[in-house]
């Protein structure tokens, strides 16, 4: 293993630590005691004892003289410290446990304990200072970048006005912590700048995808739907003519009679095979809502010529019937409409051939009835096979704003009916 492999291992077991939720309990426990070690490393120091007052700084003869009669301050003064400043210290270190759910309360207690125990004892532990850093990064990660850099200004202060006479080494921590604490809390924010953008971006693709799915989801119904009203339509029509071509010729020979019922028989399998495609397209795919305006309509010649192709198709009677004055209707909806008919002609054949059908168009003034009614025997459901016509129907109709229900006609037959809204219902 080379040195940048091995670099590279210890980096990334780094960055789960400290991804870790105990990392920061960990780092706060070993602060700590490092923190009560110098803290009671330094009340056993003389300097100490110079900083507060304990030591005379008469000359040396002065000292001498006193000697006799009583004992150094120091080392009366030692016990007490030895309990103040390992509290001090934990104060200044155990916060950090606490900074990942409070990073403003935990570097507000770190800073003030660090502030106490410059200004009464002019010390300043090594673990003090990582505790600090920390915590401003903390800050920054939590986004209090302003008062991370607020409660790093009094340190230069510090060092400025000479508070820390008593050593070199406290200047020097003082100064690092001016210069390091807005560093660590910039260092912070960067990281937290980095997550945030790496999260919208992970947002902004999911958003793409989901589009993306839903546009092809759309698009799977839309093609399934119009198979299923065009394509399927005519080749059920040739399936139905093949048959009645067969059955009402006189006098056809029997080689044409087999040609005509092969054709009848290919055209019914290539249906079942469509209906197996259509199952597949539908599996995922939901109504697709938005409006399509294809050519198909209401216009009159149009809707003759579809219920010509039926009348043709099945040898029946197919009527069309009006009621109330046109609306002018979305063409969205017109579509729907035609569509709703083609369909339902369809189903007759299919399940009544023979049956007679009346197409009615009811103009309500507000909306529009389509009923598409047979004399047929009366089916309340597709075939066992499970076809689509009717949930194809009701997608139609919902799509548009209306509703749809098919079920036995009173009086015998089979009823579809179509409720869509006009151009104005629309519109609100």
């Amino acid at each position: 293993m080379t040195c940048v492999e091995r670099a590279g291992g210890w980096a990334d077991r780094g960055r789960r630590f400290a991804a870790a939720p105990y990392a920061p309990v960990v780092v706060g426990v070993l602060l700590a005691l490092l923190a009560v070690a110098e803290s009671i490393a330094q009340a056993q120091s003389p300097r100490l004892a110079q900083v507060i007052g304990l030591v005379d700084t008469e000359p040396v003869g002065a000292t001498i003289r006193h000697a006799a009669s009583t004992p150094p301050p120091e080392y009366a003064a030692t016990p007490l410290y030895l309990v103040i400043l390992p509290l001090v210290g934990l104060a200044t270190t155990l916060p950090v446990a606490f900074s990942r759910g409070h990073a403003i309360g935990a570097g507000v207690a770190v800073f003030a304990t660090m502030g106490l125990s410059l200004v009464a004892f002019q010390t300043l532990t090594v673990a003090g200072v990582g505790a600090q850093l920390i915590a401003g990064y903390r800050l920054g990660r939590a986004g209090s970048q302003r008062l991370a850099l607020v409660l790093a200004a009094p340190y230069l202060v510090l060092a400025l006005s000479g508070v820390a006479t008593a050593g070199g080494e406290v200047r020097i921590l003082i100064l690092l912590l001016a210069c390091l604490t807005p560093a660590a809390a910039l260092a912070g924010t960067a990281r937290r700048a980095r997550n945030e953008a790496v999260a919208n971006t992970t947002a902004r693709q999911a958003i793409a995808d989901t589009l993306i799915e839903h546009t092809a989801r759309g698009e799977r119904a839309r093609i399934a739907r119009e198979l299923h009203d065009v394509v399927a339509h005519h080749i059920s029509m040739v399936a139905v003519q093949a048959e009645t071509a067969r059955l009402t010729t006189p006098g056809m020979p029997s080689a044409g009679a087999e040609r005509l019922s092969a054709i009848g028989d290919t055209a019914r399998a290539a249906l079942t095979e469509m209906r197996r495609l259509l199952g597949v397209l539908r599996e995922d795919a939901e109504a697709d809502p938005a409006v399509r305006r294809p050519q198909p309509g209401l216009r009159l010649p149009e809707l003759n010529e579809l219920l010509d192709e039926s009348r043709d198709a099945s040898g029946t009677g197919t009527r069309l019937i009006l009621r109330g004055p046109p609306l002018t209707l979305d063409p969205g909806v017109e579509l729907a409409a035609y569509r709703i008919v083609q369909e339902a002609l369809t189903n007759a054949r299919r399940h009544a051939p023979g049956a007679a059908v009346d197409v009615e168009l009811h103009y309500t003034g507000d909306d529009l009835r389509v009923l598409i009614r047979d004399n047929g025997p009366g089916l309340s459901t597709e075939t066992p096979g499970g076809g689509h016509g009717l949930s194809g129907m009701r997608e139609r109709a919902a799509a548009v704003g209306g509703a749809l229900r098919a079920g036995p006609a009173e009086g015998g037959g089979f009823l579809v009916e179509a409720r869509l809204p006009g151009k104005e219902e629309m519109a609100r």
